[in-house]
């Protein structure tokens, strides 16, 4: 039997109806993944249950699609170390950046087979000290540890809410094309994350420009789940504020405990991260030669054929 967390009814059925999830045949695709990762020598793959299920629903159960987004996923991430480095949750500055809360998931959903929201927090961190590659290292790890764990985001997928309150020139300035491209490839391309959207709150002056980056590192489907709101209230009009946190008149609790959580998991999940270090891909044992963020994706654009939602 399987090693994977039982899941609601309510998600249960979702996977079912949207991911073509068969129970009966879990196990079974589950041993035909893992016989094709032991034939990749150029591949070190985790390959428990609960992550490799995560896989396969995110690429809706076709094992093809999940064979190439697994690929994918190391491959990317072993051609841009730098921002899959220092994952000690407990290093001084790591904890530092986790403790600003710049990306929080946060604890409540709308019903039970509803998306995780992700809230966003650029302006937090002073671009003097930090920069947005600390805080997008950092993010990667919630992402990974909410990969093993929650099943509302593996299955009903992920809705972003990015507040803008505090951000300045500097820290739009940080995002450059470069790294916003790779965190695109990291999180689009390579993760079998269901990316529902992004709301974008309290914009500052000059937020147009980073604006169109951003969308332009994203595929056309997800640039058209894009909305930019002049005030709360708007986004009020698309996220139940009851789903926020107090200090945005919601119900989730305040939102330095949802970070305190947080840092408690990371801090938790230090062997994992630890661990995670073992996997990755040698390009010189790939048959057919090796591979890079690069050839995988182009220089200019994104491998489009997984963009799966």
């Amino acid at each position: 039997m399987a090693n994977i967390r039982p899941l609601s009814v309510e998600l249960a059925k979702l996977a079912r109806e949207e991911l073509n999830e068969v129970p009966e045949s879990v196990q079974q695709d589950l041993e035909a993944l893992r016989e094709w990762i032991r034939k990749q020598l150029h591949l070190r793959c985790r390959t428990d249950d609960q992550f490799l299920v995560t896989f396969l629903r995110g690429c809706k159960w076709s094992l093809e699609r999940t064979k190439q987004k697994l690929d994918t996923f190391y491959t990317v991430r072993t051609s841009l170390p730098d921002l899959i480095a220092h994952r000690d949750p407990t290093d001084k500055r790591t904890l530092e950046v986790i403790r600003m809360g710049f990306a929080v998931p946060l604890p409540l959903t709308e019903t039970p087979n509803s998306p995780r929201i992700m809230l966003f927090r650029p302006g937090v961190y002073n671009p003097t000290l930090y920069s947005i590659h600390d805080m997008i290292r950092v993010a990667l790890m919630v992402n990974d540890i909410l990969l093993c764990r929650d099943d509302n985001r593996t299955i009903a997928g992920q809705i972003g809410i990015v507040d803008l309150q505090g951000a300045t020139m500097a820290h739009l300035g940080q995002a450059n094309v470069t790294l916003m491209r790779n965190f695109s490839r990291i999180t689009q391309d390579a993760s079998p994350l269901r990316q529902k959207g992004f709301h974008f709150v309290n914009p500052p002056s000059g937020f147009v420009t980073i604006y169109n980056l951003a969308r332009g590192m994203f595929n056309q489907k997800m640039q058209q789940r894009f909305r930019v709101h002049a005030d709360r209230e708007s986004l009020f009009q698309s996220i139940p504020k009851r789903l926020l946190p107090t200090e945005y008149g919601g119900e989730a609790g305040p939102i330095q405990k949802i970070i305190d959580n947080l840092e408690r998991d990371l801090v938790g999940a230090k062997d994992f991260f630890r661990e995670e270090d073992k996997y990755g891909c040698d390009e010189r044992k790939r048959l057919g030669g090796p591979k890079n963020a690069e050839s995988t994706f182009g220089a200019e654009g994104s491998f489009r054929k997984l963009n799966f939602d």
